[in-house]
């Protein structure tokens, strides 16, 4: 059942825009802080995901199929080494990089990607230690049941109890005819899901439709939720357990949703989105009792990526607030929780007009770490949020 205790906000309201024009040296003006933008390393091609290590370094995904290393604030001139063949066409590539909760101990970095197979590519998930920055004993954790030309999904999280969840798209399945045997409504494949496992690929005992499988139906047990889009931004609440993603609609209609085990997320049934160019609607409505409405939406897209929860003391107005990326918004949108984070209450643009935010990462030094994605495979920047008084 649709939960009741939503607050559904639509994009326009209460939505601050920073008047400030970015510029490296200038300060920004938000409703709390003001920042400044500053640049960290340069040169990257297509940065999809960033992540830090304990010891500082920051590892940089870019999407053609390398792995970077950011050390000191200079960016390493040769890409990691082991890194696997990487499926780099259209939306194809390496997408998200991910340590172990004990990387510390067991040096293990997780990597999802486009994967080429016999029908054309599909996500993938492998793991692999990294040791005097090289990658060695990869192996297979997990490989979705999928096919189709984009739409990979392709973020990972850890859970404070140590389990992995994964984003699976719809891989760009075509949104008409019989809505209800679209591929992201069927549980027996991995279109529009995701994907919850132990972190050596085992699939959780309490997963919701483990039962279902053992009893012989046709399910993927793997399945923590579906009937999603294209998932490009997913985040574990460091208080409540809670996932949280964002996903693409199509024309319009970018959701984020707080995901709960084996329900479905309504793609394509229900939705705000219309078709591209007709502008002809998808969905028989936005709202069914049986499907879940999403805790947010933004009409027009701006097209959602990374996602995070701010944690650090940099700035401390902003702590336990969420940032979404957005790739053809070209912005940072901050997200207020409510008390309980359970639901969004409110919504400032931060930095837009910066470039195609592809991922927004907290470093340990408590900034806030933004890739920003080219277009036709120019070389972009890492940049960061500092406070314009420090």
């Amino acid at each position: 059942m649709v939960r009741k205790s939503l607050i559904l906000i639509a994009a326009g309201l209460f939505l601050t825009m920073a008047t400030a024009v970015w510029a490296q040296s200038g300060s920004i003006g938000s409703t709390h802080h003001s920042y400044r933008v500053v640049t960290v390393a340069e040169g990257l091609e297509v940065p999809w995901s960033i992540t830090f290590l304990p010891d500082g370094d920051m590892l940089v995904t870019e999407r053609p199929g390398r792995l970077r290393i950011i050390r000191d604030g200079v960016l390493l001139p040769d890409s990691v080494p082991g890194v696997p063949e990487v499926h780099a066409e259209g939306q194809g590539g390496l997408f998200d990089v991910l340590p172990h909760p004990e990387f510390t101990s067991n040096r293990l970095l997780y990597l999802a990607y486009a994967h080429p197979n016999s029908g054309g590519s599909t996500t993938r998930v492998v793991r692999a230690r990294f040791e005097n920055d090289q990658l060695s004993g990869l192996e297979e954790i997990f490989l979705a049941v999928s096919q189709g030309r984009g739409h990979y999904g392709g973020k990972l999280a850890f859970d404070r109890n140590g389990l992995l969840f994964l984003s699976v798209g719809e891989r760009q399945a075509p949104a008409s005819g019989d809505l209800e045997n679209h591929p992201a409504q069927d549980v027996s494949n991995h279109h529009g899901t995701i994907i919850r496992l132990h972190d050596d690929g085992r699939i959780p005992v309490d997963n919701p439709f483990v039962e279902q499988s053992e009893a012989g139906i046709d399910v993927r047990p793997e399945i923590w939720s579906y009937g999603h889009r294209n998932p490009q931004g997913l985040v574990i609440h460091p208080d409540t357990n809670d996932v949280w993603i964002t996903e693409h609609g199509p024309q319009g209609g970018d959701e984020l949703n707080r995901i709960e085990p084996g329900l479905n997320y309504g793609w394509p049934v229900i939705g705000y989105g219309v078709n591209y160019r007709s502008g002809l609607a998808i969905h028989e409505g936005t709202m069914r009792e049986d499907m879940e409405h999403p805790d947010h939406f933004w009409v027009p897209s701006i097209a959602v990526s990374g996602l995070m929860i701010y944690r650090g003391d940099r700035f401390p107005q902003w702590q336990g607030n969420m940032f979404s990326g957005g790739l053809a918004g070209e912005q940072l949108a901050r997200l207020t929780l409510s008390e309980d984070a359970q639901r969004i209450e409110q919504e400032e643009t931060l930095i837009q007009g910066i470039g195609r935010i592809r991922d927004v990462r907290e470093g340990p030094d408590g900034y806030i770490y933004v890739a920003i994605e080219g277009r036709d495979g120019a070389l972009t920047p890492i940049v960061r949020l500092e406070p314009a008084d420090q």
